[in-house]
C-alpha cells in the first residue's frame, strides 16, 4: 500500500513538471487539403500549443479569387496562463483578435 501511494505521488509531481520548450513534440496533428478550393489543419504540443486553421477560397470579383483564412492559436505564457488569439486574414488583412491584444 504505502508503495502505491509513492508512486502515485511521484507520477503527480512527474506530470506536473512542465515540458522545457526544446523537448516539445507534437501530440496531435490533423490536415485535410482540398486543393485549390481551401484546406484545414489543427496541431497541439507537449508545451501546450494548440493551433487550427482553415481556408476557403472566395470569389471577389470575375477573375479575383483567394483564400479567405480562419483560426486560432493558444500558448501557455511564462505566467502559467494560456493565451488564445483568434484570427481573419481576408480582403481586409490580417485581423488578430484575443483579450491580451491591445486594441486601437
Amino acid at each position: 500500500m504505502k508503495f502505491a501511494v509513492v508512486f502515485a505521488a511521484v507520477l503527480a509531481v512527474a506530470v506536473a513538471v512542465p515540458v522545457e520548450e526544446k523537448d516539445a513534440h507534437i501530440v496531435q496533428y490533423q490536415n485535410d487539403n482540398q486543393g485549390i478550393d481551401g484546406y484545414n489543419f489543427q496541431y497541439g504540443t507537449s508545451n501546450g500549443i494548440q493551433r487550427t486553421e482553415q481556408a476557403q477560397l472566395k470569389r471577389f470579383a470575375d477573375d479575383i479569387n483567394a483564400l479567405v483564412i480562419r483560426g486560432s492559436y493558444s500558448y501557455v505564457g511564462a505566467d502559467g496562463q494560456t493565451y488564445t488569439v483568434n484570427y481573419i486574414a481576408d480582403e481586409n488583412g490580417f485581423q488578430p483578435e484575443a483579450a491580451h491584444i491591445p486594441r486601437a
